[in-house]
């Protein structure tokens, strides 16, 4: 209340303490609204990483949400193909191969591993190693994941040389084995007929997530996934790190975006094969899939 003075009019220190308790009552709103959209903020980036974080999976072929590859889908330019020649998944050279009759889900062709050039052994739907396959399995940079021995150690020093910028490969998910992925690969055939797809439509989609038993290079013990749990892998200075270095070390982003009709596998930039320094960089310079390289793409 604003007091008067004898002359009848208000008061000068009344006036000011009043200005003075506005002014106290204005900055304790301004606080309250800036702490208000500071909590709003918070909650929203919050919820932004969350979902960037139902994105990744920590295990890519345990990705119940990913979209199929069309896998009946082909590429535009196919090679002749030759079916009186063996079947050789295994030679080295610095160009596309001659086409070969690859195998398919059903009929998948059972491949033997050169022993002199293991590295560029291809395995997908189409080609399998046996069930009784073996790898000469270590762990790798003290983690809980394991390579085998051939890779580990091209790994590791991929990963040293990483460390060495600033940036940390973790391993998240190396070899497993054929029962493991049996099981897994079943699991996701079940989800699909689950979705009113038929048997056979189902081994089809499920097997561009998660590949047959004895089809996944995880199988082999040739390949690592590097997933960071914070953030979509694809945003992040490791994925940024691989492009541009990985090739110098022999790993191979295995599964690119563009190239899904060919390899018949969804995009997976946190899966990293190892192939061998040359045909990592012939690969890399030329922007061919493993398939394409060995001759077998359909």
């Amino acid at each position: 209340m604003i007091e008067m003075n004898k002359n009848g009019l208000p008061d000068k220190k009344s006036l000011k303490a009043r200005e003075s308790n506005a002014r106290k009552f204005l900055c304790v709103v301004l606080a309250c609204i800036t702490l208000f959209v500071s909590v709003v903020c918070i909650a929203v980036h919050a919820k932004n990483i969350k979902l960037k974080k139902d994105l990744v999976t920590v295990e890519s072929e345990e990705n119940q949400g990913a979209k199929p590859v069309d896998a009946t889908q082909k590429p535009g330019s196919v090679k002749p193909v030759d079916t009186s020649a063996p079947v050789s998944t295994t030679e080295a050279t610095t160009a596309p191969q001659k086409a070969e009759t690859p195998g398919t889900i059903e009929n998948p062709k059972i491949i033997t591993i050169d022993e002199e050039k293991w590295y560029l052994t291809l395995v997908n739907s189409g080609y399998r190693i046996p069930d009784s396959y073996s790898p000469d399995l270590v762990y790798v940079c003290g983690s809980g994941e394991r390579l085998d021995r051939k890779v580990a150690e091209h790994y590791e020093k991929m990963y040293d040389a990483a460390l060495k910028d600033g940036v940390t490969l973790t391993p998240c998910s190396g070899y497993r084995s054929y029962e493991t992925q049996e099981r897994n690969y079943n699991r996701k055939i079940e989800f699909y007929e689950g979705q009113g797809y038929s048997h056979e439509e189902a081994k089809v989609k499920a097997a561009t997530i998660i590949m047959p038993p004895g089809s996944s290079e995880h199988n082999l013990g040739y390949a690592m996934d590097i997933v960071c749990v914070d953030e979509w892998f694809e945003d992040t200075a490791e994925f940024k790190w691989l492009q541009e270095n990985a090739a110098d070390y022999g790993f191979i982003m295995r599964y690119p975006e563009d190239k899904q009709d060919i390899t018949k596998v969804i995009y997976e930039p946190w899966h990293w094969r190892y192939v061998g320094v040359e045909t990592a960089k012939a690969l890399k310079e030329s922007g061919l899939v493993l398939e394409e390289y060995m001759g077998v793409a359909q």
